[in-house]
């Protein structure tokens, strides 16, 4: 049956090189491989701590398999696999495995694709059926309406991810010019349009039979399973598929740049201008490539790093930067990414580029500077594989390219084993002097601040046409139904439902009002909590919004005993993760650490909260980079969407505003503001805190009760707001954004608060809708049109009532239709409901329930609504009983009451020059042109 069946235990002894800190015992991953005859690899890992399996199918093909004129082909492959095959019908897969509880997708990058599932155990078979149908049984059902829709929603991706944002050309640009024309990495992953458009069937059925042959692919099952079980279903799904080519595995093609390459393109929506450095490197497997990527984070990340030091606070070129290093499967690059401040010539930026490199190569760095980056390895390594799916791509990324699972191991303890003299033997051989690919992105006619040296690098733009004409005309597949020994029409029959476990869940009183919740949760070395203190940008001043969002940024730089410095460099020794930050309606501190070091980390959070530092300097400069942001952020068409869209629904009420607050509001705000609101807000009675890991409720309660003692009580006033009153007649509001290739859509009115009783049954009456990938307007807009990427309904609500939203980025040329497809969808779904689908919603809340807290923060996160809105314990359990009780007529009454489209808000923000004057045809009067800040235009 089997070419070859060995057990191994992935060891991987966490040891810091350089620094006294070490694991408490080796970490072990143990699992079974084996090889089936036609040369697929198998991978099992039991896990029992959730009724849950991960499937991860690792195909060793991605955008690097692809020649000239044929690319983008593995990224639109990956979109054709989650058609159909010939047992599982049209659109089947995403429906199917949710019907079961489970959650699916897919992705592409240069080097491979994966395809995975997780679902509660009992549906496993039924995964097993679907993967190996288009494994093996996929070619027999390709049409050519199937496969132009998918060409036009990779279209729609690329319109959305690339053409419509900021900077979203600056890839194309720089692969263009770091690598030849015939380098497997000179095309981006997503393709040249003229490639997606010309591509045929013919194509199509080329790469597959190429490619996606069993013997190219790693597939790992990991969860609640048993192996012996387990082999027998895989051999039954697995075994009799033929294999494909023997391709082998690409080899390294490493690139050496005779010169130095400066180029430049103007953008039509970026507001600051971004540098980019690129060095060439080396592969992923190369012994280089760990002291590289230590070396990325020592020049850039944190304020010690020279990088940061010379551009953000010394010459304030730029509000931030970043390097990294990106090795991957045949070559690398290490880039140094620098978006500046809208004045900034590039030039200077350059100039300090160089300056910071030379700061390194003369002040250096220490053993503790390494140890600090290797602590943080140590959490993000656990934090990886905190789920069943985690730990399925790691292992099957691991052994197809680099020859084993154990390698997740010893990839790791590479970089744990780099020296000092590592990091600068890199340095000097990759980056010293070294030629390099340089890209200025600057804002449209803004060419003054491009570098000096640099050449125009043409980008072409695409047309927006109706039809697209296929140069390569058509290919008739003609492909039988493929034999197979047993009839795999026949679905397989999932087992008994398994039941939900949660951990108990238990509450802590502290005197002055604060509340501690907890779970015990000890799979991993893993403890994450939360404090969260009511208030947020609901206590700003209206006149200075943005006041809490500051506070939160500015308690994260320094304490009244640590310079800003001291306070980063304390908490990455740790390996722990802090985060401060604000929200409409609560300020939120998230802390992860090893648990070893909860105790040091505790304590830190404590100094953070009690001893802030105030410093005049890191609030102005905390100050100027939030403002930048916000510009920033304004020239997102998406982003432009979402502010406006809130300002319509709440009008004057303060939520209508984003909680960092505008460019004019944080301009005003003074550090005394800061100071006012820390010591009028952040009172005791105000804080819950939530806890789950390895720890226990003595040792959790005994912990906190050093914050408890140190925080005082404070009288708190919460100013009260009137919300507007409901739209009695929709209205129709366009934002020009000129050019734009695709049109933002949002509809929807102001919705229901959390707490109101109707708000989780109207969640569950709108899955039909949009709630997921399968609901009705993704299933018109994306998989019958082809206009969009993805279109999503909703409810979303806290203390405050929140909105009901349907929203989507469509082509520009659709978006007349698009709309009205919007609203003769809400109007139809106010009709009965199918008793079939009624019961596909069922099944997709209930059995999903199995792995809806399978990982520390969603666990937590569960806790923290128990919290805040004061849900009982078992409140899951009374949402599945909503769940199980609803009826056709339940559902129908609820969708009359919530879904109105003739009282809803339509907003569109797109190129007004082509698309505004359709907006008529939806019936609701002329639309209202704002700008982007959401203002009348005169």
């Amino acid at each position: 049956m089997f070419k070859k069946s060995f057990f191994v235990s992935l060891l991987s002894l966490i040891i810091f090189t350089g620094c006294t800190q070490k694991t408490d015992t080796p970490f072990t991953i143990d699992y079974e491989k084996y090889t089936l005859s036609n040369g697929l690899t198998v991978i099992l890992h039991e896990d029992k701590s959730d009724p849950i399996v991960g499937v991860a199918i690792q195909y060793h093909v991605g955008s690097n398999r692809e020649i000239p004129g044929r690319t983008g082909f593995a990224h639109l492959f990956e979109h054709m696999l989650f058609q159909e095959s010939q047992h599982v019908g049209q659109d089947q897969f995403f429906k199917k495995i949710q019907n079961v509880g489970g959650t699916l997708n897919g992705g592409t990058n240069k080097d491979g694709t994966v395809y995975y599932e997780v679902i509660p155990k009992n549906a496993l078979e039924t995964v097993l059926w679907m993967e190996s149908d288009r494994m093996g049984w996929l070619l027999s059902t390709i049409t050519q309406p199937a496969f132009e829709n998918q060409q036009e929603v990779v279209q729609n991706e690329k319109r959305q991810r690339v053409d419509n944002r900021p900077y979203g050309h600056a890839n194309y640009v720089m692969i263009k010019n770091m690598y030849p024309a015939d380098h497997p990495y000179n095309w981006t992953t997503i393709g040249e349009l003229e490639d997606l458009q010309n591509a045929t069937l013919k194509d199509v059925r080329d790469f597959y039979e190429k490619w996606y042959g069993p013997n190219n692919a790693t597939m790992v099952i990991a969860g609640d399973i048993k192996k012996s079980e387990v082999k027998k279903l895989v051999q039954k799904y697995f075994g009799e598929i033929k294999p494909g080519p023997d391709n082998g595995n690409p080899t390294p093609l490493l690139v050496k740049l005779s010169e130095t390459k400066k180029v430049y393109h103007e953008d039509n929506f970026a507001r600051s201008p971004r540098l980019t450095m690129a060095f060439p490197t080396v592969d992923q497997n190369h012994f280089d490539a760990s002291a590289l990527e230590l070396l990325s984070q020592l020049l850039s990340d944190g304020k010690k790093a020279p990088l940061y030091k010379v551009i953000v606070e010394e010459k304030k070129l730029a509000p931030s930067l970043f390097s990294y290093s990106g090795t991957q499967e045949i070559a690398g690059t290490f880039n140094v990414i620098v978006t500046a401040f809208p004045t900034t010539n590039l030039t200077d930026v350059e100039s300090a580029v160089h300056e910071a490199f030379g700061r390194f190569e003369t002040e250096g760095f220490t053993t503790d500077d390494l140890a600090r980056l290797k602590a943080k390895y140590e959490t993000g390594f656990y934090q990886g594989i905190s789920s069943v799916l985690g730990k399925g791509f790691q292992l099957a990324y691991y052994n197809e390219y680099f020859g084993s699972p154990d390698a997740i191991a010893t990839e790791l303890q590479k970089v744990l084993d780099v020296n000092m003299n590592d990091v600068k033997r890199v340095y000097e051989k990759y980056i010293k002097g070294q030629n390099y690919v340089m890209t200025s992105f600057v804002p449209k006619g803004k060419g003054d601040l491009v570098a000096d040296g640099s050449v125009l690098f043409p980008v072409q733009e695409e047309q927006i046409v109706e039809n697209v004409v296929k140069e390569a005309g058509y290919f008739q597949m003609n492909v039988e139904n493929i034999p197979s020994t047993f009839d795999r029409s026949i679905q397989p029959v999932d087992g008994p439902q398994p039941r939900l476990n949660l951990p108990k869940i238990w509450k802590h009183d502290y005197t002055k009002g604060i509340a501690l919740y907890g779970a015990k949760l000890d799979e991993l070395p893993l403890i994450n909590f939360g404090i969260e203190i009511k208030g947020g940008m609901l206590l700003d001043d209206p006149n200075k919004i943005g006041v809490a969002n500051l506070i939160t940024d500015m308690m994260m730089e320094g304490t009244a005993n640590k310079t800003p410095i001291e306070l980063e460099e304390a908490i990455d020794a740790l390996g722990s993760s802090i985060r401060m930050f604000t929200g409409k309606q609560s300020i939120s501190v998230e802390v992860t650490t090893l648990k070893r070091n909860f105790d040091a980390t505790l304590s830190l959070v404590e100094e953070i909260l009690f001893e802030p530092r105030w410093d005049e300097t890191e609030f102005d400069r905390i100050k100027r980079e939030t403002a930048e942001s916000i510009k920033r952020r304004a020239a997102v068409p998406s982003s432009i969407a979402s502010n406006v869209y809130n300002k319509l629904i709440y009008k004057d009420h303060i939520l209508a505003n984003t909680s960092v607050g505008s460019v004019a509001s944080v301009e005003s705000i003074v550090l005394d503001d800061l100071k006012d609101f820390y010591n009028s807000n952040f009172s005791a009675d105000l804080a819950t805190i939530s806890i789950v890991g390895d720890v226990t409720r003595s040792g959790a309660v005994k912990a906190f009760n050093g914050i408890v003692e140190k925080w005082n009580v404070n009288e708190v006033s919460f100013p009260e707001y009137d919300l507007p009153e409901p739209e009695q007649q929709a209205k129709v509001y366009f934002v020009d954004v000129p050019g734009a290739k695709q049109s933002e859509i949002r509809i929807g009115y102001l919705g229901l608060a959390r707490t109101d009783p109707d708000y989780y049954p109207a969640t569950m009456m709108n899955m039909k809708l949009g709630g997921n990938f399968s609901g009705d307007v993704n299933m018109v807009l994306r998989e019958e049109k082809g206009y969009t990427y993805g279109a999503r309904t909703g409810f979303s609500g806290s203390n405050f009532p929140g909105k009901f939203t349907a929203s989507s980025g469509v082509r520009s040329n659709t978006t007349e239709e698009s709309v009205n497809i919007f609203k003769e969808l809400l109007t139809a779904y106010r009709n009965p409901i199918a008793s079939d689908d009624l019961d596909f919603t069922k099944n997709v809340l209930l059995k999903s329930n199995a792995r809806r807290f399978e990982t520390l923060g969603a666990l937590r996160g569960m806790i923290s609504n128990i919290a805040t809105y004061g849900f009982p314990f078992d409140y899951i359990k009374d949402q599945e009983e909503t769940v199980r009780n609803m009826s056709v007529e339940d559902h129908n009454a609820l969708a009359k009451k919530l879904i109105r489209p003739d009282e809803m808000i339509y907003l569109v923000v797109g190129d007004a020059a082509t698309q505004l004057e359709g907006m008529k045809s939806l019936g609701f009067g002329d639309p209202i042109l704002l700008d982007a800040d959401g203002n009348p235009v005169k």
